[in-house]
């Protein structure tokens, strides 16, 4: 989950697409806009890493058997960088956001929180690691 290197605070910095049929996903996506598919593991699950001329764009993975039963869709879910994730959390509860995740880490990389808006949309917020790592070490 390595995003551009530097994203800047409210700019979509990633995308993840939880498939049905992950490989048929990812070869619509190559072959419609060319984007390179490479398989990767995060979090002891498997899933395909985009990139759009050599830069990271993405994921896509499959939907487990449990949310296909229950009738989930194929859906994507965007990734806003923000500055610090706990105050975006917080801010995002008092403007009547529901926090579904409230801090998953990809250690040494990124660490992200999943909100569903007021209308029901699903957006991630996404805190780079290095920004993290400083945040936790000021005085």
């Amino acid at each position: 989950m390595t995003a551009m290197a530097h994203p800047e605070p409210g700019g979509c910095c990633w995308i993840d697409l939880a498939a049905a049929d992950a490989g048929s996903a990812a070869a619509f996506y190559s072959g419609l806009f060319g984007w390179e598919v490479s398989a990767g593991r995060l979090a002891g699950g498997d899933l395909l890493r985009l990139e759009h001329r050599g830069r990271p764009l993405g994921s896509i993975y499959q939907l487990d058997r449990r949310q296909l039963e229950a009738g989930a869709p194929s859906h994507w879910t965007p990734y806003i960088a923000v500055d610090c994730l706990e105050q975006a959390i917080l801010q995002a509860e008092e403007l009547g956001g529901r926090v579904l995740v409230r801090c998953f880490e990809a250690p040494g990389q990124v660490r992200v929180g999943l909100v569903m808006d007021p209308v029901g949309a699903l957006i991630g917020l996404w805190e780079p690691a290095a920004r993290a790592r400083q945040e936790d070490h000021v005085p």
